[in-house]
């Protein structure tokens, strides 16, 4: 990893209240680089650049370690190549996280870093949300994640579900973030669900603004 992706990372983390250690921003360059490694031969992102995937996936897919809880599951749905799942995993490795990906492909990529990683608290199981539910842990999950994976009600039936009482879904919503909370706040309530945290954020070099928010079933 070039020196300014490391200071990337650890002055972003630091700022956002996440002090990495030398052994996690170690683990954040081996799943880096394998997938880069695999960006030449597949199409896991969408982004070629190093510099973006660290500023436009990694970095946001670290905020919000800070509320999650300090045990329990956590379940990533449609992980892609592994955000928010992987680096969530790093920043909280006392959590059992699993990352569910209907894609083969994406799905080998993942078990790699997993090997490659070392990470034993993380597993990855190949399934879709709305159809493969006997796949999932019969007694739910403290925390269930979804990024750039389906409209909020849709996430709604899917994820609420399978959330423990008390339990936070974690919703990458990017754009048009201040829409939500009076665009759905009646579906929301209809699901027990209250409005735990938003984090609004910007991404380096950009002048939009994104959040993301978390959900706490009642």
């Amino acid at each position: 990893m070039k020196s300014n992706e490391t200071y990337h990372i650890h002055s972003w983390s630091r700022n956002l209240g996440i002090d990495l250690t030398f052994f996690q921003v170690r683990l954040l360059r081996i799943y880096l680089e394998e997938l880069c490694e695999w960006n030449r031969k597949f199409n896991l992102t969408g982004l070629k650049s190093r510099q973006k995937i660290i500023k436009e996936l990694l970095l946001d897919s670290m905020l919000p370690a800070l509320y999650l809880p300090h045990r329990g599951r956590l379940l990533d749905i449609g992980s892609g190549a592994g955000f928010p799942g992987i680096p969530l995993a790093v920043c909280r490795p006392e959590l059992v996280v699993t990352l569910l990906e209907p894609n083969m492909k994406k799905v080998s990529f993942l078990k790699q870093i997993v090997r490659l990683t070392r990470l034993s608290h993380v597993h990855v199981i190949r399934g879709r949300m709305d159809q493969d539910t006997d796949l999932l842990h019969p007694e739910g999950y403290q925390v269930i994640t979804a990024r750039a994976l389906a409209s909020l009600p849709e996430l709604l039936r899917w994820c609420v579900p399978h959330l423990v009482s008390g339990g936070l879904m974690v919703h990458f919503q990017g754009h048009g973030f201040t829409e939500v909370p009076d665009r759905y706040s009646t579906l929301i309530s209809q699901y027990d669900l209250s409005l735990y945290r938003t984090i609004p954020y910007r991404i380096p070099g950009k002048h939009s603004r994104r959040a993301i928010r978390i959900f706490r079933k009642l």
